[in-house]
């Protein structure tokens, strides 16, 4: 907990401040007004990091989740969860969806299950961060892909424009957004060393000493890391780990240290990121959804493991256990 102290970070939140923002429906709710989830997921190679996340997006609550996929998964994942709506991802359109009004909440989760191999994700990743106007959830395979110029310029432009972004890396996923900012912030000063004008100029300014330090450090603290990340990218950063730090671009940041070694399996992110979305989904800031959907990913891996022991928990049984999470958080 140092990294926490050094940087001022708030303690982990109470079960009593995380209860009051679970999202339990109105008395006259329908399933739009519940909040409309879209996950952009699911590589033909990965349909199953479409099926975990969708599933966790519907049981922390989201109203109406679409899948947009590759075509080869959309069999995989309409037959894990027939309550889905499942789609090919060339039928996504980020930048005609409708905007998002009062009642009406929405949210994009993005990234998961992306094969590094399909090139085509990288323009469906920036058309998203581009067009899409509803809070956006990037994730998985999709943070690579932004760890550069444009994604670092386009994710600026989200937040000069209001348009709300959670980050959700790993280690290894937050090394690479580092150096990507890093390149692509020294390429800026460069730039106007010789007198050229540089999209990321101001960026590169307005940077903090503390966070220029901290992205060019090749072992920076996890919670320092969160916080250079969140303020380079104008985005919400919650780094996953044993503890997870969760980071604004103001500077502010919180730790959640719930987390239990039951949630070292494949999927357990993806997972995560369907219930963080699904917060988002239905209304939630971006930094009130990575704590609350953090801490119940934590006790539902908890809740897991109580039932099935540690060694065997799998990333299907965080779905099973996510109400046992909520009544938790409750008591």
């Amino acid at each position: 907990m140092e990294d926490a102290e050094d940087l001022k970070a708030a303690p982990g939140r109470s079960n009593a401040e995380l209860a009051c923002l679970l999202p339990h429906p109105a008395a006259d709710a329908n399933k739009y007004t519940r909040g409309h989830l879209s996950l952009v997921v699911g590589s033909a190679a990965y349909p199953g990091a479409a099926c975990l996340a969708a599933a966790a997006g519907e049981r922390a609550g989201a109203g109406y989740t679409e899948v947009f996929c590759a075509g080869k998964s959309m069999i995989t994942v309409r037959g894990w969860r027939p309550s889905l709506v499942v789609r090919d991802w060339r039928a996504w359109k980020p930048a005609k969806a409708p905007a998002p009004r009062p009642g009406h909440p929405t949210a994009c989760v993005i990234g998961c299950g992306f094969d590094a191999a399909e090139t085509s994700l990288t323009s469906l990743l920036m058309e998203t961060v581009r067009g899409w106007k509803a809070p956006l959830l990037i994730d998985g395979g999709a943070l690579g892909l932004i760890a550069n110029a444009t994604g670092l310029r386009l994710a600026r432009e989200r937040a000069a424009a209001g348009r709300a972004t959670l980050l959700t890396p790993h280690g290894g996923e937050a090394a690479r957004l580092a150096q990507g900012a890093r390149e692509a912030l020294g390429e800026a000063e460069d730039a106007a060393a010789r007198g050229t004008r540089s999209p990321l100029a101001e960026a590169a300014g307005a940077l903090s000493p503390a966070s220029r330090a901290t992205l060019v450090e090749a072992d920076s603290a996890p919670a320092a890391l969160a916080c250079a990340l969140a303020e380079a990218y104008g985005a919400v950063v919650a780094l996953k780990g044993p503890v997870t730090f969760i980071a604004s671009p103001d500077g502010t940041a919180e730790v959640m240290d719930r987390g239990t070694s039951a949630l070292a399996k494949a999927g357990t992110g993806d997972v995560l990121a369907g219930i963080v979305g699904a917060l988002l989904a239905q209304g939630l800031s971006p930094r009130d959804a990575a704590a609350l959907g953090c801490a119940l990913h934590a006790e539902a891996g908890r809740a897991a493991a109580a039932a099935l022991t540690d060694i065997c928990v799998a990333a299907e049984d965080l779905i099973t256990h996510l109400p046992d999470a909520i009544r938790a958080i409750e008591s």
